[in-house]
């Protein structure tokens, strides 16, 4: 249900009108926004526009833009109007229960590795929140799709985020088939690999991830070849279970293939570790009793320790 507009008198008249046009750059998507009208969206920003000595946008019959001292105002005003917005909002939920809907922005494989052992725990404790998880390879940016959280590896999330750790750090492994390995002898290093058909991935930017290794202090990364590219590990592991090739993916993912002798583990001494997997929010955001329940439950959960989760 839309809320009224009412127009305040002070330093705040239009301000978040003005913030609207501006990340809009539209005045109709604005007051569609804000639940008022066009009219009453150009009344409140030639208000300000009066009130500051200068004209903040330039419209024309086509396009809405900030001039400069639009620009400046709004690098100072977007992020002091938004610590105002979660004051409000963190006094209004004093009491509150965690109600509504939870949106999780997650990879493919994180779905078994970490939210299936814990959906039902956290549902039954907190029967009014819905959880919705989005599984997808790609990085998105929470706010501007609506998530109210994301998990990833340590080092794919933004430095100016929240975290919150899930799982200890732990190794990428090559790891193949007994079938596969019965054709080819196994790697004894690195530069064997391309004697190997290597499984690889595709990024969510398009380009194909290199293998990473580790020989003494000293980095490698490796550019290989092989009969598949897939986007996201769980299809890598598949195909490594059938003889394909090799395949270099996060080791939980592949703990249970490799402890049946499913899979054997190649190349130890080189592995390269990640820092883990972590819930992420945004940190400017005020936390909502929603999100904070899960955070909880989450760190109440016993993590997965690399080696022991299929």
């Amino acid at each position: 249900m839309k809320q009224s507009f009412t127009v305040r008198h002070g330093a705040l008249d239009g301000v978040e009108v003005f913030l609207a046009v501006a990340r809009a750059k539209n005045f109709r998507q604005a007051a569609a926004r804000l639940g008022i009208t066009p009219s009453a969206v150009s009344q409140a920003v030639r208000g300000l526009e009066a009130r500051l000595g200068a004209a903040l946008f330039i419209r024309t019959t086509r396009s809405v833009s900030l001039t400069e001292a639009g620009q400046r105002f709004f690098e100072r005003a977007a992020p002091a109007f938004d610590e105002l917005v979660a004051a409000a909002e963190a006094a209004r939920g004093l009491g509150r229960r965690p109600v509504g809907l939870l949106r999780l922005a997650v990879p493919r494989a994180v779905v078994p590795l970490i939210l299936e052992p814990m959906i039902a725990s956290f549902c039954d404790a907190y029967p009014e929140i819905e959880i919705e998880i989005a599984a997808s390879e790609e990085l998105i940016d929470l706010a501007a799709k609506g998530f109210d959280a994301g998990i990833r590896l340590g080092q794919m999330i933004a430095p100016d985020m929240v975290v919150v750790r899930l799982t200890p750090a732990f190794p990428f492994a090559v790891v193949g088939a007994p079938a596969y390995l019965a054709r080819r002898p196994p790697p004894q290093t690195i530069e064997d690999l391309a004697n190997h058909a290597c499984l690889r991935l595709r990024r969510s930017n398009g380009s194909i991830a290199p293998w990473a290794f580790v020989d003494g202090n000293r980095a490698i990364e490796a550019s290989l070849a092989g009969p598949l590219i897939a986007h996201d590990y769980p299809t890598l592991i598949g195909a490594a279970l059938r003889g394909l090739g090799l395949a270099q993916v996060p080791a939980p993912l592949a703990a249970g293939p490799i402890a049946d002798g499913r899979l054997q583990t190649l190349l130890a001494p080189f592995a390269v570790e990640t820092p883990g997997l972590f819930l992420y929010y945004p940190g400017r955001r005020q936390v909502l009793p929603k999100l904070r329940a899960f955070i909880d439950h989450v760190r109440r959960a016993d993590p997965p320790r690399p080696g022991s989760v299929a």
